[in-house]
Formats: C-alpha cells, structure tokens, sequence
C-alpha cells in the first residue's frame, strides 16, 4: 500500500498502562528539551532525568536519539493525517473541496511555526532515511486522500493524473513550509499564500 508507514522506532511496544505512561513521559520530555534548545543538544540522560525515569528504562525503548525524533514525528504524521480525513470527508463540491483545503494549509502552517519539534524533524529527513519513508509515506497517503475527493467530485477525470497532481501538491506543501518557517515571518507568510493560490488553482483546473 503507498501510504504505508516505516516500522515502529520503539525498540520494546509497551503493553501495560504504566509502561505506556512511561513512555509518553519520555516523549514530552524529549519535546520539551527539543523546545528549548534543539535535538543535537539534547542528551538521553537529560530526557531521562526530566521524564522520572531510569536512564535504562528509556533505553529499554528508544535506543538513540534518531529514535526519539522518529516516535515523535509519528505523533505529528498521525495528528496530521486525521486532521485531513476528518477536514476532507464531509467535501460535496468543487468550492467546498477549494475552502477545506485552503483551510488545511493555514492550519499546517500555524502549527509549523509554533512547533520547534518539526523544524528538527524536517532537518532529519536530510540525513535519516527512515523519518525520509516516513514523509514520503504520509505525503502519499495523504495525496491518496485528496485524490479520492477529486475524483468522488469528477469521475470523468484520469485517475493517474489526479494521483500526480494530488502527490506533486503535498510535496510541493510540505517544501514551501519548510522554507516559509526558514525566513522572517513576513516573507514565510507570502511565500504560504503564493503557493496556496497555485494549489488551489490546480485543483480547480488541473483535471480538466
């Protein structure tokens, strides 16, 4: 299936209540250190500490930092596809499928800048190549999902080409974001309108 996710980061799944307790201790923690100064800065021994656990006990989980950041960037690739589901499920027409959109990338953007955590995960990307699957994954199924809409819309249109159309979109999304969190705030918000309007506009023309 394309939009299939990487196996899990965690190196032990916890079963009981207290061990997945634990867990999302550890994973706040690591979000809170990745908040104040950045992931490479971090030490496993400090999210230990904050999390009120042993430093064994969080290896017996995570078994490095990458680790970590993958966990965490499953949390925001899930949260993000509901979102979407949820957004594009009730969409009848063609102005509705444009607004729902529209609205999605405001929300996208308004979490990308108020989330540090996503800024170390999209560094990772460079250079992990299992949080790469994982981006790629989501951008599929989330393309997937979008493509489904349009063609529910126009059963006329060529199915491969909506696929394309739907993929290219997200991915082009998920660079201008990035790029738009990289500059001063201003230039971000252009730069997030400009590709809103290309978007949209190839929605609304792209399967004629």
């Amino acid at each position: 299936m394309s939009g299939a996710l990487p196996t899990s980061p965690i190196r032990r799944e916890p079963t009981q209540q207290r061990s997945r307790e634990r867990v999302e201790r550890m994973l706040a923690a690591a979000r809170a250190l990745i908040a104040e100064r950045g992931s490479d800065a971090m030490k496993m021994g400090e999210i230990a500490e904050r999390a009120g656990v042993s430093i064994g006990s969080l290896y017996q989980f995570f078994p490095d930092k990458s680790a970590i950041i993958r966990a965490l960037a499953e949390r925001f690739t899930a949260d993000n596809r509901a979102c979407i589901e949820a957004e594009l499920a009730s969409v009848s027409d063609e102005q509705g499928l444009l607004t729902a959109f529209a609205g999605l990338v405001d929300t996208y953007y308004a979490i990308c800048l108020a989330e540090p955590v996503m800024r170390d995960i999209w560094s990772g990307t460079q250079v992990d190549k299992t949080l790469r699957e994982l981006e790629l994954a989501d951008s599929r199924a989330c393309a997937d999902t979008l493509a489904s809409v349009c063609g529910r819309l126009r059963p006329e249109a060529d199915p491969a080409r909506l696929a394309a159309s739907a993929f290219l979109i997200w991915q082009l999304g998920e660079a201008t974001m990035r790029l738009a969190i990289s500059v001063d705030r201003a230039e971000g918000d252009r730069l997030v309108e400009i590709y809103k309007r290309m978007a949209l506009k190839e929605l609304a023309t792209g399967s004629q």
